[in-house]
């Protein structure tokens, strides 16, 4: 099955859904630590398979999960920019998804999506689908 590739128009526009289910993964991996030692408990085990829900509910909108240390809320969208597959990077903390890095440079890589490709803040319209 092909993976779904992003136009960053359309990982913008899927940004309300994936930053809800980023805050309800968050929320749970903080009361998960808050448990601290209650290793074993049924709330760990009910909060352990909340969140692996969460992340593939992600993964069923094409998105990919990154941030195992669950702090930051860190999301990639698979993409193309000129012809080269790409990964679109989005942390919790940020507005829109605006940089991007190659598919094995991770987050330090990570550098503006070109401005051509973002959405015209003027228009509400999306500039199309196509992905190059």
């Amino acid at each position: 099955m092909p993976r779904r590739l992003f136009t960053p128009i359309q990982a913008n526009q899927s940004l309300p859904l994936v930053r809800r289910i980023v805050a309800d993964i968050l929320g749970k991996a903080r009361e998960l630590r808050a448990l601290g030692g209650s290793h074993g408990s049924d709330r760990v085990a009910d909060l352990q398979h909340q969140i692996a829900d969460l992340v593939r509910e992600l993964e069923q909108l094409g998105c990919q999960y990154k941030d195992w240390g669950f702090e930051i809320g860190l999301v990639d969208f698979p993409s193309k920019i000129d012809g080269r597959r790409v990964l679109l990077c989005w942390r919790s903390d940020e507005d829109s998804v605006a940089q991007y890095h190659g598919e094995h440079e991770g987050f330090a890589g990570r550098r503006p999506i070109p401005s051509h490709l973002l959405p015209d803040e003027s228009s509400a319209e999306p500039a199309g689908d196509h992905v190059g």
